[in-house]
């Protein structure tokens, strides 16, 4: 009796342990992707949204109950605010180093991204930035990938539709002399120039200004038709509020962050006529777009601005390279992330080049027309 109470104490004994080893084999593995971008501050909108399609992917990913190298894993965020700010951008890189992020999904503006991209790509972590200017993925870094078209492509579509579009043969820049705005600036003069157009004249403001009457005045005496900035909303809206108080009959032309509620809100009726270019399709035109939208309205209760879809499809890419591997090893996810070929919200193809660039991008001009963005013209990017 003793002995066969012990034998089943002794049975009971491997079972339980049996179990607690194959909970244990079970037990879910977190996986921290890292986020950076502009979260306080004139452009805390832009980090907001661009945060909110990476959040939306990461819990549809979790949802699916991923499991890789036979482990059940869950992707954390570990998000940071980098100000919009070139050196807090290089501390922040190097804290998600520090933390062991297998992955980065950011930075948001081409000032941070470009010095940050360096940290990871010492560190062997695969980054997929919202950064435009073409610098960035021109570095040579193996590491670097793009979620939007280079202003490369963008400014030589507006640039040449601004001649051949809205025929226009005068034109002035201006630009916040940071990498986004001064490259695309670059992009559009020289488009525009192998249109046909002569630039009548080129000033620089920051990004941080709010008065610019001075250049202005200079600029309406320039016989220009058009004016494009290159820089954000923040500039654009009292920019274009100083154009109309000034009497300026000139157009204000701009790039994708002008694209924007809040230039419309802070510009009021002086946006009206204002043209930009936007790196990507109208949402109602994108594969993934209305589905996107739905779900996207139901989670954050607000609607779906601007790179919110390119972010989601980012880290979509990102996280389903680890699948593919098997591996959130970044060495050995990294060769599958480049080679990615997937449908997304954004594109029916998602892929990159040989650099880290978008194969397949579009390109959309808007007009504001009562009020509100309207389409004018969409090039490729189905």
């Amino acid at each position: 009796m003793e002995q066969t109470t012990k034998r089943l104490a002794g049975a009971m004994l491997v079972s339980a342990l049996a179990l607690v080893w194959a909970n244990a084999a079970q037990a879910q593995e977190s996986v921290k992707v890292g986020f950076a971008g502009p979260l306080t501050g004139a452009q805390a909108h832009y980090g907001a949204d661009f945060k909110n399609g990476i959040t939306l992917a990461v819990e549809d990913f979790n949802a699916t109950k991923p499991v890789i190298d036979g482990k059940p894993v869950q992707i954390v965020l570990d998000a940071q605010d980098d100000q919009a700010d070139p050196r807090t951008g290089t501390t922040v890189a190097q804290k998600l180093v520090d933390d062991g992020v297998k992955g980065m999904l950011g930075h948001f503006n081409s000032g941070t991204t470009i010095p940050a991209s360096r940290i990871y790509a010492q560190a062997g972590i695969p980054e997929i930035a919202m950064a435009t200017a073409p610098e960035y993925t021109q570095q040579g870094f193996k590491s670097a990938f793009r979620m939007m078209t280079s202003d490369t492509q963008q400014g030589a579509v507006i640039g040449g539709y601004a001649v051949t579009g809205l025929k226009f043969t005068k034109i002035a820049i201006v630009d916040d002399r940071t990498a986004y705005g001064q490259g695309l600036a670059d992009q559009f003069e020289k488009a525009a120039k192998a249109a046909g157009a002569t630039i009548v004249d080129r000033e620089f403001t920051s990004d941080k200004a709010v008065d610019f009457k001075a250049v202005l005045t200079k600029l309406k005496a320039s016989g220009a038709q058009a004016i494009f900035f290159g820089g954000a909303d923040a500039q654009a809206a009292p920019m274009v509020k100083q154009m109309h108080e000034l009497g300026m009959k000139e157009t204000l032309m701009a790039g994708e962050m002008v694209k924007s509620d809040t230039f419309l809100k802070i510009a009021g009726t002086a946006a009206d006529g204002t043209v930009v270019s936007l790196a990507g399709l109208p949402l109602d035109q994108m594969p993934g777009g209305k589905k996107y939208e739905a779900e996207y309205t139901k989670r954050f209760g607000t609607p779906v601005e601007t790179y919110s879809p390119y972010a989601y499809d980012g880290a979509m890419a990102m996280f389903e390279a680890m699948k593919k591997a098997n591996s959130t090893d970044p060495a050995k996810y990294l060769p599958v992330l480049a080679s990615t070929s997937m449908p997304g919200v954004t594109s029916k193809a998602l892929a990159y080049d040989d650099h880290g660039d978008l194969k397949n991008g579009g390109i959309t001009v808007y007009k504001v027309v009562d009020g509100k963005w309207t389409t004018l013209q969409t090039i490729g990017g189905r």
